[in-house]
């Protein structure tokens, strides 16, 4: 792994983040944490938890509206390409859940509306079940650990990574269903040329712990996600969660189009409002 490298890259583009920001350390359990902080200092928390194999450089085009009114929260999760320690503990524990919490209270958040995609989506929903006083809302893209996760695709890449760029541009287009904008399609491709990826499976939620979620919760997953199984997210979603809303965008992929205006009115709406009643 060439790690410097990466991190010169993504300090890059944080240096091209639309509003004004500041760059925090964090110490947890797991190393130091990376955040970028944004928006109103009295304005209700936001912490965005990006997917795996990224950074939260990822959230560069949706930032701007969630400053409007919101303290933002961009986390980079350890483990990943990002700035924080490089520590993979087991997924299938609690390790990843008490560290969320310890950056909450370094941040001195008591209670924050999390918005976490893929990777970022699980760890986000296996907060809330752990933790749920402590979730005001939830907003998952994509989510990992609801619906099964879909192997074919991750073996047709094990034999597209060795032809080089084509290979690997053309295998992020078959996962992700698209490709993201051009500057950051090519740190994406950098990343997965220099960045060695989790190969542990994403522990699937129970539906005892998906019964937990009783705050006002929104997912919008793509019908043809090449990595997980949207219906059985959107299935098991709306038969254990009790305030979830599930939007299936029909031709979408794993990375979705941006819904950055469909998740700020639902982070915005009133906690007491029937929420599948909304969008």
């Amino acid at each position: 792994m060439s790690t410097a490298a990466i991190h010169e890259r993504y300090r890059a583009l944080l240096r091209l983040w639309p509003v004004a920001s500041e760059h925090l350390t964090v110490p947890t359990r797991l190393g130091e944490t990376f955040v970028v902080a944004s928006g109103p200092a009295g304005a209700p928390p936001l912490v965005l938890l990006h997917g795996s194999g990224a950074t939260s450089a990822m959230w560069l085009g949706d930032v701007s509206s969630y400053v409007e009114s919101h303290r933002v929260y961009a986390v980079d999760i350890p483990g990943e390409p990002g700035l924080s320690a490089p520590a993979r503990p087991p997924m299938a524990s609690s390790a990843y859940s008490d560290w969320l919490g310890e950056v909450l209270d370094a941040l001195g958040v008591k209670q924050a509306r999390l918005l976490g995609i893929s990777l970022g989506g699980w760890l986000a929903a296996d907060f809330a079940t752990r933790h749920p006083d402590r979730v005001e809302r939830l907003a998952l893209i994509s989510p990992s650990g609801i619906g099964k996760q879909k192997l074919g695709i991750a073996l047709l890449t094990l034999f597209l990574l060795p032809l080089g760029r084509p290979g690997r541009k053309l295998s992020l287009r078959l996962v992700l269903g698209t490709s993201p904008p051009p500057a950051m399609t090519e740190f994406v491709l950098f990343i997965h040329k220099h960045f060695r990826a989790r190969r542990e499976t994403v522990p699937v939620l129970s539906d005892e712990a998906l019964a937990t979620l009783t705050m006002p919760l929104l997912a919008i997953v793509g019908g043809r996600d090449a990595l997980l199984d949207s219906a059985e997210t959107q299935a098991r979603l709306e038969r254990h969660a009790p305030a979830a809303t599930v939007v299936l965008l029909p031709s979408a992929g794993h990375l979705l189009p941006s819904q950055a205006d469909r998740i700020s009115r639902f982070l915005a709406g009133n906690r007491k409002q029937n929420v599948r009643n909304r969008f």
